[in-house]
């Protein structure tokens, strides 16, 4: 509805209008300024619950909105002016309703009352929403202080009651002691009470006379209920406050109050390790205090059997039972009702602290308490192989300990060495899960105590592998109580050890995995069959190295120390005056100095011992000379990170001439610059010819464009690009070796097949398996292995002279790990120069149809400057190192070979 200028009663558009009930009228420009009179409606205050009911303007009553006098209209205005002067475009409103009034036309000025009018509403509804949350704010106030007042209430009824309750049975105790005396003067009168009744008469009267004052069993009361009502008033107050600082500042980021105190508590509990039995003992201590002061306030006890009664509910629910009267009743069964609340906090806290030492235990946290144990550190696929023969070398001892760490639950290492299919022999192997770069976790296996520790490399990258291994030995340094043992450190590039050993010092023995390896299969690729003799003297199974002194053999010469002893071969002396330096093959002139030690190959270190010389017969041998060596020609398949030095040991071991033919999917282009960059100097070689091929060596058509039937050895490496994986690398090893003896098969020739029929085995000649054998008559071929299983197909099959890599691996760590000198023996005996293992035909020391012993073949051997260790007899698969009866003669062949320690070739 609006008001014109001219007229003297509001216009109406419709009778709808008209009838429309309004709550506020914003009257415009022309009304506020017209001569007519306007009810002036009362001005409402800010900030307050009171709303005033405007005038109702409808048809019927027009006349009363212009009949008031002109002072309700400045009145009006003068209400109307501070709420349009609050908003921001009041000098644009201003023309607004000028330009309305100087223009006198109904449509502005019905636009001026439109506008001003949803400008008072938008700023009516910014009042009522402010009205709206000081007004809940002020309900939350009062909801707080009601609740408040509702709970003060009840305690203080409570209250009321128990003292009222308190000063009846006082009242009536006091009545009948009144009863009492009355009568005792009655009895004494009648002269019927004898001296007994009257000795108990007195003792009561003291017993009246120290009963406790009514006032202080009142504020005992009084204090245990005002005690017990601080926490609900506390928790009150908290809440209170915060959420009057909600309501009042809604933008803060401040935290709330009772969070603070949770926090706190939370805090408290969490870095106090003993906090929650403290906390349960504190409460239960206040609950039988309290009890106690409440059982003194509405019984007739002392306080002291208060107290004990009040123990007595906490222990045992059921003794409130006997309690009589509501106030004692009351009070028992609340603090009945609070023991077993206890009761029930001491269940799960022995419960926990049950669960968490089991939780311990299974997660394997706890301390083992052992020494002179072996300690691995690390998980790899070599574990299973280092146990076993860790367990042979203890079964001697019946059984060791041998406690395994690494970043492993317990439970999966103990599931997976339980799969492990071999005996243990009486040794306990121990699991904790744990990081060996944390001196907690360290010392929680008592490594001080350990006589060797293995760091087992990771599987995976080299160099990640070996950094590894860096920081656990830098771990293993600063152990402050120092070790008893040394460290046998397993690296996977030979460029670290150098690295390893500076930080380590002289408590550290490494073997690099990859060089061994390497140097393992070049040498068996030169002379089939090493492989095996090298798993018989690397394994505890058969026989191995040891060093050890016998003073009896002081000034003794080698070649009758070579003869000395029956259950073992000597094979070296440590030299004492040289710093304990071993030295293998030692001339026979040598004579043994005080302090000196002899290493020899036997079966156990305490199955051996020195003799009396015995009768050998000097055998006149005509020296044999070897022949010269021929060029060769060698086949390696894929591609190694330390293929570069297996290239120096080729050409250090092959003659001139030789031929080594590198087949791999590295493109020729970058094959020379990785070899630069590993340190190999190509044009340096003096004994080999390289020669590039590529292509994939699991590709039968890649393979045919090699001549594969001329190659006098070929080696398939474990590619680098799968060696992180041993199942796919050993897969892709089988498949190149299951494709080269098929097409050397196919380029035999039939007669050549014919003439190299050997039976082998059950398989008929006429299989495919027949024909692969045929084929390995002709070259050698050695396969890098890395999972033990895959050796079960090739030792079935017999197309193949394979290495096991880890599995020989895991017996140089177990050899060097039970006694660290023998690592100086391998370094030696895989070296470029120095001595190593040959196998050796037997026309060089004797002639067809002689019978000699095996001491005599030793001495004719030490002609040559070698120490035979064994021999093996044509027919047979197995070689027999240090073998028995040493002195016993026997007819040998031409056929059977020997096994030597000698000079390189």
């Amino acid at each position: 509805m609006s008001f014109n200028s001219d007229a003297s009663s509001p216009s109406t558009s419709s009778p709808a209008a008209s009838a429309t009930t309004r709550d506020w009228i914003f009257p415009s420009y022309s009304s506020v300024h017209s001569p007519h009179n306007i009810r002036r409606t009362p001005r409402r205050k800010r900030f307050s619950s009171y709303h005033p009911q405007p005038p109702q303007f409808n048809s019927g009553t027009a006349s009363l909105a212009v009949g008031d006098d002109s002072n309700s209209v400045r009145n009006s205005v003068s209400r109307l002016r501070p709420w349009r002067f609050e908003f921001g475009n009041n000098e644009k409103s201003t023309s607004l309703l000028t330009d309305g009034f100087d223009g006198g036309a109904g449509a502005a000025t019905k636009s001026n009352d439109a506008v001003s009018s949803e400008k008072f509403e938008v700023k009516e509804d910014k009042t009522t929403a402010s009205e709206k949350t000081f007004s809940g704010f002020l309900r939350g106030k009062l909801r707080v202080r009601w609740q408040l007042a509702s709970t003060i209430s009840i305690l203080i009824t409570v209250l009321s009651s128990l003292v009222h309750k308190n000063f009846s049975l006082h009242k009536e105790v006091t009545e009948l002691q009144d009863q009492i005396s009355k009568f005792n003067e009655i009895l004494k009168l009648c002269n019927l009470l004898d001296s007994t009744d009257v000795y108990n008469s007195s003792l009561q009267d003291v017993f009246v006379d120290n009963l406790p004052s009514k006032s202080l069993k009142t504020a005992a009361l009084a204090f245990s209920i005002m005690f017990l009502s601080l926490p609900f008033i506390f928790f009150k107050y908290v809440d209170y406050v915060s959420n009057s600082r909600r309501l009042l500042d809604n933008n803060t980021e401040e935290v709330s109050l009772n969070k603070q105190l949770a926090y706190s508590v939370d805090a408290f509990l969490s870095a106090t390790p003993y906090a929650k039995p403290l906390a349960l003992l504190i409460a239960t201590l206040l609950l039988i205090c309290l009890g106690g002061l409440a059982l003194f306030g509405v019984t007739d006890d002392g306080l002291a059997d208060s107290l004990w009664l009040s123990w007595t509910y906490v222990a045992d629910s059921g003794n409130h039972a006997n309690s009589e009267g509501i106030g004692p009743r009351l009070v028992s069964v609340s603090i009945s009702f609070g023991g077993m609340l206890i009761f029930a906090m001491m269940l799960g806290l022995v419960s926990d602290a049950i669960s968490e030492k089991f939780d311990s235990l299974r997660k394997g946290r706890s301390e083992v308490v052992e020494r002179n144990h072996t300690l691995i550190l690390g998980w790899s696929d070599k574990l299973g192989s280092l146990l076993n023969q860790l367990a042979i070398a203890n079964e001697s001892l019946d059984g060791g300990i041998v406690v395994v760490m690494a970043e492993r639950d317990k439970e999966e290492m103990e599931l997976d060495i339980a799969k492990m299919e071999f005996d243990f022999r009486g040794t306990s192997v121990i699991c904790r899960s744990g990081s060996p770069l944390i001196l907690a976790d360290l010392k929680k296996v008592s490594v001080s105590k350990a006589r060797a520790v293995i760091v087992l490399a990771e599987d995976g990258n080299a160099d990640q592998s070996d950094a590894r291994a860096l920081r656990t030995v830098l771990s293993l340094t600063g152990v402050k109580e120092g070790l008893q043992g040394h460290i046998v450190v397993e690296l996977s590039d030979l460029d670290n050890e150098v690295l390893v050993k500076l930080v380590g010092g002289d408590l550290v023995e490494t073997v690099v995995a990859h060089d061994v390896i390497g140097r393992l299969m070049i040498q068996c690729a030169r002379q089939p069959g090493l492989a095996q003799i090298w798993e018989d003297i690397l394994g505890f199974e058969n026989c191995e190295f040891y060093i050890k002194r016998w003073p009896r053999l002081d000034g003794m010469q080698f070649e009758d120390v070579l003869i000395s002893f029956p259950e073992a071969i000597p094979c070296g002396v440590k030299v004492a005056s040289r710093g304990g330096k071993i030295i293998l093959n030692p001339e026979d002139s040598y004579v043994l100095q005080e302090g000196d030690e002899v290493l020899v190959i036997a079966e156990d270190d305490d199955t051996y011992a020195p003799s009396d010389l015995p009768m050998v017969k000097d055998a006149n041998f005509t020296l044999f000379t070897r022949p010269a060596r021929k060029p060769q020609k060698f086949l390696l398949c894929g591609w190694r990170r330390d293929i570069d030095d297996m290239i120096v040991v080729l050409d250090a071991s092959l003659a001139p001439g030789s031929e080594l033919w590198m087949f791999n999917e590295v493109p020729e282009k970058e094959r020379d610059k990785k070899l630069i960059d590993g340190g190999l100097e190509i044009d340096r070689l003096s004994n080999i010819i390289l020669v590039n091929r590529e292509g994939n060596a699991v590709i039968r058509r890649n393979l045919e464009s090699l001549p594969l039937e001329s190659f006098d050895s070929i080696l398939i490496l474990a590619d680098e690009s799968v060696e992180d994986s041993a199942i796919q690398a050993d897969s892709r090893s089988l498949a190149t070796l299951l494709l080269i003896r098929d097409i050397q098969a196919k380029r035999l020739p039939y007669r050549e097949a014919m003439a190299s029929q050997v039976h082998r085995g059950s398989f008929s000649q006429g299989s495919w398996i027949g024909e692969m054998q045929q084929a390995s008559d002709k070259s050698v071929i050695i396969s890098e292995i890395l999972d033990p299983r895959t050796k079960n197909l090739l030792s079935m099959s017999k197309i193949s002279d394979y290495v096991l890599s880890n599995e020989l691996v895991s017996m140089a760590l177990a050899m060097v790990a039970e006694d660290r000198q023998i690592n100086d023996v391998l370094e030696e005996l895989f070296a470029e120069e120095g001595n190593e293992l040959h196998i050796r035909g037997a026309d060089l020391y004797f002639e067809e149809g002689e019978e000699l012993s095996f001491y005599e073949i030793l001495l004719r051997a030490r002609q040559r400057t070698e120490i035979m260790i064994g021999y093996r007899l044509a027919g047979t698969e197995k070689a027999v190192i240090n073998p028995p009866s040493k002195n016993e003669r026997r007819r040998w062949s031409l056929k059977d070979v020997f096994v030597v320690i000698a000079e390189k070739d």
